[in-house]
């Protein structure tokens, strides 16, 4: 990553995962000389914060694209022993009723793998110059127009470059400023997370499953599972009814939570997620919310989105981390394509390149969308009566289309004008 600050001056409003992965994608994918990349981090340090993260295998394969070989190692992630990427359980018998599957995942390393969030964010931060990231930087507003790009801080301070990408989470700053009229809906969960080292549990728990476990209830569910660096994590989905209004006043992402709650919520549960939630020390509290599929990622000719804030999908399917690293692996490979091209990069090459990258991941993105939706359509209007949870669980959606999608592949096909198979 250039330290030179005479080539074109990219812009990346928030330094989690996407945010990270998007520089070091344009940075080793790319050859623009002299690329000049900057971040601006709302937290005034980068510490291990945040709870589990699962990465699944388009996930796993993208951090070995990127060169991030630091996170595919079994210390920082954890792997299955069975190779099974989750086990769906009834709440109260414990009896298995469905299993996810691995169809085409031929090198071990990229089998589903489950890390604490700073641990698999600490790996990534290893690839990205300290001095190219600004922290304390909370963006209120973007602006574009042909000349370039802007942020502005509540510090009132601001930043100036070519090339803007929207990487600031579900509640994203820059894309409010684009599209003011979008809005996000509580999707009537909230989840406990909570994340702790894993002696609290192992040899204390009757039967505790090695294999990462889902139990699905009438309206709840839980999750548990073991991660990296001999962590282990606890999480507890609720139903909330209220009102999308009333949660945001109620309710702030990264909460302190209520053990005693989590308690209370699953002692009728069956005995293994009961003892799990006695033994969970603390809890955070994060709302679901979704919105919208986007038109475009294009926001102006030199501003995108990227992770979180372009595909609002409350986490569904643990795809969230996947996803980013496949939109910065393809935004990447768009700018790759574009300046190999042109040897330029002019407003409407940068336009042409964000272009591409929309064009590639949109379709897949957006499917998603529509599966989280009709699903909580579903949740909502119906009783959740045992029968129609033993419906649920023996009819999950088959989701290999999204857990093995290939991005590269994705993009090569919308050069060619193909439409990339979204069946498979």
């Amino acid at each position: 990553m250039s330290k030179n600050n005479d080539g074109p001056r990219v812009l990346i409003a928030g330094a989690g995962i996407a945010g990270l992965a998007a520089a070091i994608s344009l940075a080793r994918q790319t050859s623009i000389p002299n690329l000049n990349i900057h971040l601006y981090e709302q937290a005034p340090e980068l510490l291990e914060i945040g709870a589990s993260i699962a990465l699944s295998p388009n996930g796993m394969r993208t951090l070995e694209k990127l060169g991030v070989y630091n996170a595919l190692s079994d210390e920082v992630g954890f792997r299955t022993p069975s190779g099974i990427p989750q086990i769906i359980r009834h709440w109260k018998t414990n009896q298995v009723h469905s299993v996810d599957t691995h169809v085409n995942v031929p090198d071990p390393r990229h089998i589903t793998t489950r890390f604490h969030r700073g641990h698999l964010h600490a790996a990534l931060l290893e690839h990205v110059p300290r001095e190219s990231i600004h922290l304390d930087k909370r963006t209120v507003r973007a602006e574009a127009d042909h000349a370039g790009v802007s942020l502005y801080f509540d510090d009132g301070t601001s930043a100036h470059g070519d090339i803007l990408i929207g990487a600031d989470g579900i509640k994203s700053k820059v894309r409010q400023s684009f599209i003011p009229e979008y809005r996000l809906r509580f999707n009537g969960k909230v989840y406990m997370r909570s994340t702790f080292d894993a002696s609290r549990v192992e040899g204390k728990v009757p039967d505790l499953p090695a294999d990462s476990v889902h139990w699905w209830g009438p309206k709840d569910a839980f999750f548990a599972s073991r991660l990296g660096k001999g962590q282990y994590t606890t999480v507890g989905a609720y139903s909330d009814p209220r009102s999308t209004e009333e949660v945001e006043k109620s309710v702030v992402w990264d909460q302190a939570g209520n053990v005693d709650f989590l308690r209370a919520r699953y002692e009728d549960w069956n005995p293994t997620v009961k003892a799990l939630t006695e033994l969970t020390p603390h809890t955070k509290l994060y709302p679901n919310y979704t919105g919208d599929a986007l038109s475009t990622w294009v926001l102006a000719p030199r501003v995108t989105l990227i992770g979180d804030a372009a595909h609002t999908h409350g986490g569904a399917f643990a795809a969230g981390g996947s996803l980013a690293l496949d939109d910065a692996l393809t935004l990447g490979l768009a700018f790759a394509h574009v300046f190999k091209a042109t040897q330029t990069l002019s407003e409407t090459d940068i336009q042409t390149a964000l272009e591409l990258y929309s064009q590639a991941r949109q379709p897949h993105t957006a499917r998603l969308l529509r599966i989280v939706h009709g699903q909580i359509n579903i949740n909502s209007n119906q009783s959740d009566a045992e029968n129609t949870l033993l419906s649920r669980l023996q009819n999950r959606p088959n989701t290999v289309w999204l857990s093995e999608h290939d991005a590269e592949a994705a993009f090569a096909a919308t050069l060619a004008g193909r439409v990339y198979p979204l069946c498979a």
